[in-house]
């Protein structure tokens, strides 16, 4: 039994995109493998997703890192990570055991995580005792509709980043979500920003606290590790 500090990942857990019949698609595999490799020498890593079980990477994000070794030998070593993730619903009650949590992107984050009740709640009582409270990419839908105790968004007041409208255009991927990451973050209350190039990479810290960490996208998926591991490493 370890006794290093734990931290929560979430996945989605939608393999086909609603609006595109067919398609089949997930998590980004990038923006896991990159932090992951960061913090596992660092801290524990408890998997998690709405459903439990397998959770989805999208097929895209494979083909896309077919150059990446970090995400091949994470492909061939470590299918258990994500095969065999807890249900979101079995660690509310073990919330107290984690430094916080961690949302990893891909489109169909959109469509599940941010309308999840149960991930709603674990992230106010993270947030609201000053743990953390991260995600990247398309990952920070799960942030959006977080409601504090007092009603308040968690997320208004906060500087934040997401996927950009822009770089949702570029992919042709507009029209078939269900709102876009920046509008909804910025009509949240959330101060939005982002790199100065359609693919730089932008992580913020933020939060009363400073325990709200957010990325924009693939490319800043291992500065975020990094940045998570800073803030570890003081708590």
């Amino acid at each position: 039994m370890s006794n290093r500090s734990k931290l929560l990942v979430v996945l989605t857990s939608q393999d086909i995109l609603p609006t595109r019949e067919g398609v089949k698609t997930g998590w980004y595999l990038p923006e896991l493998v990159h932090p992951y490799n960061v913090l596992n020498p660092y801290v524990d890593m408890v998997f998690a997703s709405p459903k439990g079980g397998e959770a989805p990477i999208d097929p895209y994000s494979i083909e896309d890192s077919k150059n990446d070794e970090e995400c091949q030998r994470f492909l061939r070593d470590e299918e258990a990570l994500w095969k065999e993730t807890k249900s979101l619903d079995a660690i509310i009650d073990r919330a107290d055991e984690f430094l916080g949590a961690f949302f990893v992107g891909g489109h169909v984050s959109m469509f599940d995580l941010a309308n999840d009740s149960i991930s709603h709640s674990l992230t106010r009582r993270f947030y609201e005792s000053g743990k953390i409270v991260s995600a990247v990419c398309h990952g920070p839908a799960a942030l959006v509709n977080v409601k504090l105790s007092d009603g308040s968004c968690m997320i208004q007041g906060q500087t934040v980043t997401g996927f950009s409208n822009a770089k949702e255009d570029a992919y042709n991927f507009t029209s078939v979500m269900p709102f876009l990451l920046e509008d909804a973050l910025k009509n949240h209350g959330g101060k939005y920003e982002k790199a100065g190039q359609l693919f730089g990479l932008k992580v913020v810290v933020s939060g009363k606290q400073g325990n709200l960490v957010t990325g924009q996208n693939p490319s800043s998926a291992a500065v975020i590790g990094k940045t998570l591991l800073e803030l570890i490493q003081k708590l």
